[in-house]
């Protein structure tokens, strides 16, 4: 398993938006991101450094793997 990079809430945003999820709201510095098919909808705060436990929690809410995340990078 690769080490997860320290990246930004907007470059992640974008490597999701790369499997299917969409832009559906923000609420303050929240992002929510959805997919319908399958359906899946992350929360990625929208900060300069994503903490890793949160990064994980959303690679894994999204259904991807963390290699497979970095790959998408």
């Amino acid at each position: 398993m690769s080490k997860l990079p320290r990246i930004s809430g907007r470059e992640c945003v974008k490597t999701l938006k790369k499997v299917g999820f969409y832009f559906k709201r923000q609420e303050g510095s929240h992002i929510i991101l959805r997919r319908n098919s399958p359906f899946a909808q992350v929360v990625v705060p929208d900060h300069k450094e994503l903490d890793r436990g949160t990064l994980r929690a959303i690679i894994k809410q999204a259904g991807l793997g963390v290699d497979e995340f970095v790959k998408l990078l």
